[in-house]
């Protein structure tokens, strides 16, 4: 497109949220790359052009987020730093009407599900022959795979199918694909993601198929890690799991958010399982796969919550013993069910108690890092900080988990893996020495 500039237009994308947005992210990127568009990730140079910004309009705190990166972008843009700034992703879907009044100084507004939109608007063609080629963001030996797009599940605090639509599978053949073509970029480790994994294969193949998609991934030369994130715990296909016991690629991890335990608040959430069932889950899960890692993620908060609920939740983690935890605190979006219900526990209380229930997790987490005192690790290295290598085990997701920290004088390959001794364990992290191989 012609821009005010008489320099090539260079477009810089910032990203906000989940990785599923990440992913679309790079979509785009790879799309304008083919067109011959420059486009970079989180330009710190400021050396573009033009913006855009994919945003969150999961939670209030996004939304915040989203919109001030909005009017950062703005005021670059009025201070002629900037030709233009375009705005897509979940918050714009949700709230264009209302922000196309609000901030006029955006140059256009562009759904979820509108990318050829935003290519035709950048004056590039929608190339249908890339599909699942992307430009990462991410370092080179590790990415996200989306499976699926939307969410037909009807939790009744979640604004996703609101912004994503019903669930979309994409077919098996097309994500093998993908994969390997990652994997010719140097890609080691894909985390499948999806807002819902267990989905998988409903609508398109009329059966789930996230297991036969389990297999056919790992059979991609290659590919060493494979890693699954979100998985919806009602009726879990408990026959997943098979393909994580036959195959040494598939991590034994599993992210499934199961955000209480209370039954009260189960209920109301219209979570469609019990604390009772999720237990018996989880028993099933671990006598299956021994040793698996268990990651989940709460809500603090929900409209009714009583004291009782918390003390509930907290007597559910000392029994579940869960390896990762995350919690968010409850966010009232309109639209949803839950929006129906009166928000009646007060901010400072939802993250008082979220800070309550963290702190029984960081016990639970401490204590089993010290379990691993002495074991050895297979580790991926993921980068160097302060003179220090991080990495992860296969236990450990990115961003979200625990870091493996080496000191060490000898040079070690980023992206590569080396087996570490763990020496100390701290709340979340763990220290270690890089041994012999």
């Amino acid at each position: 497109m012609k821009a005010r500039t008489l320099k090539k237009d260079k477009v810089n994308i910032i990203t906000l949220g989940c990785s599923k947005n990440m992913v679309d992210s790079e979509v785009l990127s790879g799309q304008l790359l083919a067109n011959e568009i420059e486009v970079v990730h989180e330009n710190g140079k400021l050396d573009h052009n033009i913006v855009v910004v994919n945003t969150c309009g999961f939670i209030d705190k996004a939304k915040e987020e989203s919109i001030n990166t909005i009017l950062d972008q703005v005021a670059l843009k009025k201070k002629g730093k900037l030709d233009k700034v375009f705005v897509t992703g979940c918050l714009s879907h949700r709230y264009r009407d209302d922000l196309e009044k609000e901030i006029p100084e955006v140059d256009a507004w562009f759904g979820t599900m509108e990318l050829p939109l935003i290519l035709k608007e950048l004056e590039a063609d929608y190339k249908a022959e890339l599909l699942g080629e992307r430009l990462l963001a991410t370092p080179k030996h590790y990415a996200y795979l989306k499976i699926s797009e939307g969410c037909n599940r009807t939790c009744s605090f979640c604004a996703i199918p609101l912004m994503r639509g019903g669930h979309v599978s994409r077919p098996i053949e097309e994500l093998v694909k993908e994969a390997e073509s990652l994997v010719k970029k140097g890609v080691k480790e894909i985390m499948l993601i999806a807002q819902e994994l267990t989905y998988y294969g409903l609508d398109l193949y009329k059966k789930r198929q996230l297991g036969e998609l389990l297999y056919r991934l790992s059979d991609v030369e290659g590919l060493e890690w494979i890693r699954l994130h979100y998985a919806y715990p009602s009726k879990f296909p408990i026959e997943v799991l098979d393909a994580m016991r036959d195959r040494k690629n598939i991590c034994n991890y599993l992210d499934m958010p199961l955000q209480h335990a209370s039954n009260n608040m189960l209920k109301a959430m219209k979570r469609q399982i019990t604390r009772e069932e999720m237990e018996d889950l989880i028993a099933d899960i671990r006598e299956k796969i021994p040793g698996i890692c268990l990651r989940t993620t709460l809500i603090a908060g929900f409209p009714g919550e009583t004291r009782e609920d918390v003390e509930e939740l907290k007597d559910f983690l000392r029994r579940m013993r869960f390896d990762r935890v995350g919690i968010f605190t409850y966010s009232h979006e309109e639209n949803t069910t839950a929006h129906d219900l009166e928000d009646d526990v007060p901010a400072e209380v939802k993250e008082a108690r979220a800070q309550e229930i963290m702190e029984v997790q960081q016990e639970i987490s401490l204590e089993k890092n010290q379990e691993k005192i002495g074991q050895v690790f297979k580790v991926l290295i993921d980068k160097k900080e302060a003179g220090r290598y991080l990495g992860r085990t296969e236990f450990d997701s990115v961003e979200v988990d625990n870091e493996v920290v080496i000191n060490t004088s000898k040079k070690l390959p980023i992206g590569e893996f080396v087996q570490v001794k763990i020496t100390k364990a701290f709340d979340y992290d763990l220290e270690g020495d890089v041994i012999d191989q």
